[in-house]
């Protein structure tokens, strides 16, 4: 297969959906809507995992794990978020099938194996966990209950896309309980921070934090807190939720604890969750036509050496070498890999290298070891340079950083630029069609006009921003007053 990539120009769905296959980060399945992420893929998701477990742990939670299936009377429970997913659920029915006497060699539904109750296949695990919790909680001494679990879910989707929106997907989920209202929105909003705090720190992306509209929350949630991103082809992407609950899900499952004055209460809850979701956000922010473009934080590789060789002689003298740099490297905590096959020349090297975004790619061949030198490439600026060997450890280091915030500070020119004020409803479709990018309008605050402006437009409120500030105004379709700005955007 040919590794050339459509240019982002010519159709940025078909680059994206390309990148994702050719770069080996996942492909289609067997089963509609499901992908398999590869090894590659599945590497950078770890390297997610693993920080943003870190920092979960850090404030405090702490991990388990509950049942994949729900019991449907559980699920219905709390009205609003039944509501909110029952078009999207998966459902068990029965649990055996038997031989077709019809069909010889096929198998059919035991139709003697009805479950008494019917299954739903969890689109998100409030409901089984907050019935686990009324046996957890009996008194304040047992909160704050700080609980996250890595999972998948199933949302049977009906158009999707690879990592971006996916009949099963993989993410993770918290789900806090606390004693006062304060302490549960305290809670909604540090893990909203947390992931501002990961995106851009880790994945050099910029994000907006902010609120999302009433008709844009989280199905059962009284508020939700979201981190947006701006792709290269000007459409937005949530990156991440937090909810405040409120105790919508205590009354549904009758969670009380014995307050200090020894009262009963409901609990005060909250949920939040990333997926992966934040691959397609990856790439999508950083890549270009050559292929992905990862930051080192996040690199399965982040260095890769490529021999240059004629003969067996000249390759071990190479890899004396190459044993050094590297034992170097992973003292500083430097993840590198020797490419050393034998069943690829160095051309087909760089280009796989180059399609799989490794931040830094070093090639060292005899000459090199008679100068002491070694040529090394930049994936983010696709620049060369000869580096003294003597050097080689220091430069590289500094490059991780360096890289890590040229990708960031590209990507907020790139944000910041693409964020424009708009008073004229006008205006606002021209940038829609033109610019793309964010737009920072007035709205009046109705579901109807929110509704309107969506269907004339597509446009979304992707959400109110949390360092905006009241400022009087009309609103952008309506004409009606208005204390704030929003942000609209088409989104994935």
């Amino acid at each position: 297969m040919s590794k050339k990539l459509t240019s982002r120009a010519e159709d940025y769905s078909k680059w994206y959906n390309e990148l994702v296959v050719k770069a080996d980060l996942a492909e289609n399945s067997a089963v509609r809507g499901c992908m398999v992420i590869k090894p590659y893929g599945y590497a950078i998701w770890e390297k997610m995992q693993a920080e943003l477990d870190k920092m979960f742990k850090e404030t405090g939670h702490q991990n388990a794990y509950f049942p994949l299936f729900v019991p449907k009377s559980l699920f219905e429970a709390e009205e609003k978020n039944a509501e909110g997913f029952a078009k999207e659920c998966a459902i068990v029915t029965h649990y055996r099938l038997q031989n077709d006497p019809d069909r010889p060699g096929k198998l059919r539904v035991d139709p003697e194996a009805k479950l008494e109750e019917e299954l739903i296949v969890r689109p998100t695990s409030e409901a089984i966990i907050w019935n686990t919790y009324r046996g957890w909680i009996q008194s304040y001494r047992d909160l704050p209950l700080l609980i996250n679990q890595w999972a998948n879910v199933v949302r049977w989707e009906m158009r999707t896309r690879l990592f971006l929106r996916t009949a099963e997907f993989l993410w993770q989920e918290g789900h806090t309980a606390h004693e006062t209202k304060a302490e549960a929105m305290a809670e909604a909003k540090l893990m909203n921070n947390v992931y501002a705090t990961f995106v851009e720190n880790f994945m050099a992306i910029p994000v907006i934090q902010g609120l999302k509209t009433e008709s844009e929350r989280f199905a059962g949630a009284e508020e939700t807190f979201c981190i947006e991103a701006l792709m290269q082809d000007g459409k937005a992407l949530q990156a991440g939720t937090s909810h405040f609950l409120g105790q919508n899900f205590a009354k549904a499952f009758d969670v009380k604890f014995a307050n200090k004055e020894g009262k009963q209460d409901y609990v005060w809850a909250t949920s939040w969750g990333v997926s992966t979701r934040l691959m397609g956000a990856l790439i999508m922010t950083h890549s270009d036509d050559n292929g992905l473009v990862l930051p080192p934080s996040l690199a399965p590789n982040q260095v890769v050496i490529v021999p240059i060789y004629k003969n067996d002689e000249q390759l071990d003298a190479i890899t004396n070498v190459v044993n050094s740099i590297m034992s170097d490297l992973r003292e500083k905590g430097i993840t590198v890999k020797f490419d050393n096959r034998t069943t690829h020349r160095p051309g087909a090297k760089f280009a796989q290298h180059e399609l799989q975004g490794v931040p830094l790619r070093l090639a060292i061949g005899a000459r090199d070891l008679e100068n002491g030198t070694v040529e090394l490439a930049r994936r983010d600026t696709l620049t060369k340079e000869t580096v003294e060997l003597s050097n080689l450890i220091e430069t590289v280091e500094g490059l991780m950083t360096e890289i890590q915030e040229t990708l960031f500070n590209k990507a907020l020119d790139f944000r910041n630029n693409h964020i424009t004020e708009v008073d004229a409803f006008d205006e606002f479709k021209a940038v829609l069609e033109t610019k793309t990018g964010f737009i920072s309008a007035h709205w009046d605050g109705t579901v109807e006009t929110e509704d309107k402006i969506k269907e004339l437009t597509k446009a979304t409120i992707r959400c109110i921003p949390l360092e905006t500030k009241e400022e009087n105004g009309v609103c952008v379709y309506s004409g009606n007053p208005s204390k704030r700005r929003v942000l609209f955007a088409k989104a994935y």
